[in-house]
């Protein structure tokens, strides 16, 4: 366990300063948003009610008031989202590929490492997953703040609403994907965040044990693992058979559950049996 425990360390570590500057952006990208997009809003608000001759109360009847919506629709503030979502499914890639086309093939010395190749497998997804995790708990932090921040700027008489976290992350598409409102939503985007990796893991071990073939066979198998899953989903749409929304959340968990098992299983074995330095 303790060798475990060090490998996620030091995989998490090797991408800390990628890391570090993802949270950066997001934070200096939002919080810009929230101060240059709110006197955008402000501006244009006064300028229609001078040109108008409205009052703001009328302004409010005619164009509504503001809110914090505004804000996160902006690329100001998904923008970051969508970067650090790119760079971690990169980075899903670049954490087995970096240890093999590195400057020391540092793979080499990893699998002699006196530690079952399943830990070294095990350390690399739980690294990814805890930095997807990380980069969640830092929206929820920064969030408030910035809500603060935009409620401070904005005059009350113009406020739509104050809008609280759980507000603004159930309101917004990206936030709600990012940030579930309920535990069986997180055990979904979450489960299924956890499954994809499996499968990606073992894909690319499939080109590192077979090459070009390898290629083929990770392919196929992201293909039957992907089907295998979303076969209720198939069944419900050609109106074979129906499921309450109850049911098809279990079926789905528990085809998740079993996706992802074969799939740590097969990747680790292709790496213990297949991979060889």
């Amino acid at each position: 366990m303790m060798r475990y425990l060090k490998l996620v360390n030091f995989e998490i570590n090797r991408f800390s300063k990628i890391y570090l500057s993802l949270m950066l952006i997001t934070l200096l990208s939002q919080f810009a948003g929230v101060i240059f997009v709110t006197k955008s809003l402000l501006n244009d608000a006064r300028k229609i009610m001078s040109e108008e001759k409205l009052s703001e109360a009328a302004y409010i009847t005619n164009y509504g008031g503001i809110d914090f919506s505004h804000i996160a629709n902006t690329l100001w503030f998904q923008g970051p989202i969508a970067l650090s979502a790119v760079a971690l499914i990169f980075y899903i890639f670049l954490i087995w590929y970096r240890d093999w086309f590195g400057k020391n093939t540092f793979i080499y010395r990893l699998l002699m490492l006196p530690t079952s190749r399943l830990s070294i497998y095990l350390s690399k997804a739980t690294a990814i997953f805890l930095m997807v995790l990380g980069l969640i708990a830092f929206q929820l932090i920064i969030l408030p703040m910035e809500n603060a921040l935009f409620n401070s700027y904005v005059p009350e008489s113009l406020l739509n609403m104050e809008m609280s976290t759980y507000s603004i992350a159930k309101l917004n598409s990206v936030l709600n994907l990012v940030i579930p409102s309920t535990f069986t939503q997180f055990l979904l985007s979450y489960g299924i965040g956890l499954m994809v990796i499996s499968i990606l893991f073992t894909a690319i071990m499939f080109e590192r044990s077979f090459r070009i073939k390898g290629i083929i066979l990770g392919l196929v198998y992201c293909g039957i693992a992907s089907a295998l899953f979303l076969t209720p989903v198939f069944v419900m749409a050609s109106d074979v058979f129906y499921f309450y929304p109850g049911e098809l959340v279990g079926i789905l968990i528990a085809l998740g559950i079993i996706v992802t098992g074969l799939s740590v299983w097969l990747g680790s074995w292709l790496l213990k049996n297949r991979v060889t330095v």
